[in-house]
């Protein structure tokens, strides 16, 4: 299943709260009972503010507090980074502790009910988790219990075709009456549909169910019934994570009514504060299984508890972007770039091109720089970032000649314009895309002589590692430009990164600190750790 490669919009300014009360912190070697008392007193207030039900906030910072004044803290080398490791540990516990994932039957077909108010995205929510399940190697179907919400099975329909399932559909619901007429048996459609996909061996069933606007009794009876009659081996309830501290009265009613065994949050990448998401879970004592964080069929995820706690604390999720990866990228491709590294070609502009669409596989731009950790301290840099730049170079690159992909100095003024002409773009444009290929391609060779990227040192398993075991290595020469000051340099790398996420000289300046980074780092230089390659800023650069 795809997976969202950024913190969603629903925990920015709870994370942004957070980050910046963990940086008042920062370079304490001893913590009062009156620092954390202040410390939890405004983690008490980010969570409120964020929605978070009430006695899940008292229940949260209580645990904090009494953890933080024990001698977990007290012996602790550094006391700042032991209260982030608490508040984390914490959160992950009242996200739902250990990721769940669906009961699949003994013997199939595995029935999956969906329930939840209407315009929760129950429907879209189907399609998306019948297509994660179809790339898993199943055969799921859809069956369309939902018939008076006006054209919910043609809806249905047209989602199954996206995701490329079939759908059972024996009756076709209201088909557009101003007032919710039920056409047909929804208990029956259920019951039906389990018996067709056993007849037609589908492993999987999903059973899309009506809603309402309001929790009602006809509601909860309806549900009651259907899940009676078909006997679902996990009953999922589907919530707007938009809705705020309602999501928990909801969630309640649901679970008396229905007994739901797994959560879903929908509008995951919605503007809302996200007290749903750090409530639900507690309240209920059922766990977030999935999250559906957009429009299309791939914005769907497994919720993990911890990997969200790490993004809603600013450390990133680099789990969930290695998995993201090794779906998105070819493995054969990747071996012939490896095989070409080590026989001393050069990097072309063909292969740049094929490592453009690559990362396209992967994503927004945005959610993949989002999922490193210290980087929501970056997020108007990258919020500022165009989406449309890796379009307009692979359209710069396409308007090339195999020979100029092949040799990209024979591109003279006359290509270079004709290029332009051909991809509609600016010269300068080509004259940019070419300067940031140069030091990508300086970049490659550099890893194909020595096994690794330029200022960081050689990873296992990469071209050239190992071939010259104990021969002495070459002194690096310094780099024109960079400082030999660390604090400096850092500030100069730092600068170079704004720059080519769409920031610059006169970009505001990013909050410093996080709550990843809190421990021994210069008071001047928030990311000194952060050693980016020479020639990336040139490799990222914007217009």
């Amino acid at each position: 299943m795809s997976t969202t490669l950024r913190t969603a919009l629903v925990f920015n300014s709870l994370s942004d709260r957070l980050t910046a009360t963990f940086k008042n912190l920062r370079g304490r070697g001893r913590l009062s009972e009156a620092d954390i008392d202040a410390t939890v007193r405004e983690i008490r207030r980010a969570l409120l503010d964020a929605d978070v039900a009430v006695p899940v906030v008292r229940e949260f910072t209580a645990a904090i507090r009494e953890r933080a004044l024990g001698a977990e803290v007290s012996g602790a080398l550094n006391p700042a980074q032991q209260v982030v490791k608490i508040v984390n540990e914490e959160l992950v516990e009242i996200l739902g502790g250990a990721t769940r994932t669906l009961q699949l039957a003994k013997v199939p077909p595995t029935v999956i009910m969906l329930a939840g108010l209407q315009g929760a995205g129950k429907t879209t929510l189907a399609g998306k988790l019948a297509y994660a399940l179809k790339q898993q190697g199943h055969t799921p179907i859809l069956v369309a219990a939902d018939l008076q919400r006006p054209n919910a099975v043609t809806q249905l329909s047209v989602v199954a075709e996206r995701a490329g399932v079939p759908v059972f559909a024996p009756h076709p619901g209201n088909q557009g009456q101003e007032t919710e007429v039920v056409i047909g048996d929804p208990v029956s459609v259920a019951r039906d549909g389990v018996g067709f996909a056993r007849d037609k061996q589908h492993d999987v069933v999903i059973v899309d169910t009506a809603g309402r606007l309001g929790v009602d009794q006809v509601l909860m009876q309806q549900a009651a019934d259907i899940r009676a009659a078909i006997d679902p081996d996990d009953v999922l309830f589907v919530i707007d994570a938009m809705i705020g501290q309602d999501a928990v009265n909801t969630a309640t009613a649901f679970l008396q009514g229905v007994d739901f065994t797994g959560v879903v949050l929908s509008k995951l990448d919605g503007d809302a504060r996200g007290g749903a998401a750090l409530s639900v879970a507690k309240v209920t004592g059922r766990p977030i299984m999935f999250a559906s964080t957009g429009e299309k069929l791939t914005d769907f995820e497994v919720f993990h508890p911890d990997r969200m706690a790490g993004r809603i604390l600013d450390m990133g999720d680099v789990l969930t972007l290695i998995e993201q990866a090794e779906k998105a990228f070819d493995a054969e491709q990747a071996e012939k770039m490896a095989a070409k590294l080590t026989e001393g070609k050069d990097f072309t502009l063909a292969d740049f091109l094929v490592q453009m669409q690559q990362m396209k596989k992967l994503g927004s731009m945005k959610k993949m720089l989002g999922m490193l950790p210290g980087m929501g301290q970056m997020r108007e840099a990258i919020d500022n970032f165009d989406e449309r730049e890796v379009d307009r170079i692979e359209a710069i690159i396409h308007s090339m000649t195999p020979g100029e992909r092949e040799n990209p100095k024979i591109i003279n003024g006359s290509r270079r314009a004709r290029i332009a002409k051909g991809s509609g773009t600016t010269t300068t444009s080509v004259n940019q895309l070419l300067e940031r290929f140069e030091g990508a391609q300086k970049m490659m060779r550099q890893m194909s002589k020595g096994g690794g990227m330029p200022g960081m040192p050689p990873m296992p398993g990469m071209p050239g590692v190992g071939k010259r075991a104990g021969a002495r290595q070459a002194p690096q020469k310094k780099v024109k430009g960079k400082s030999g000051n660390p604090a400096k340099r850092a500030q100069q790398e730092r600068d170079a990164l704004q720059k080519a996420l769409g920031g610059g000289p006169s970009a505001p300046a990013a909050p410093a600190g996080s709550a990843f980074g809190v421990g021994k780092r210069p008071d001047d230089a928030d990311l000194s750790n952060l050693q980016l390659p020479d020639g990336l800023d040139k490799l990222l650069g914007g217009r």
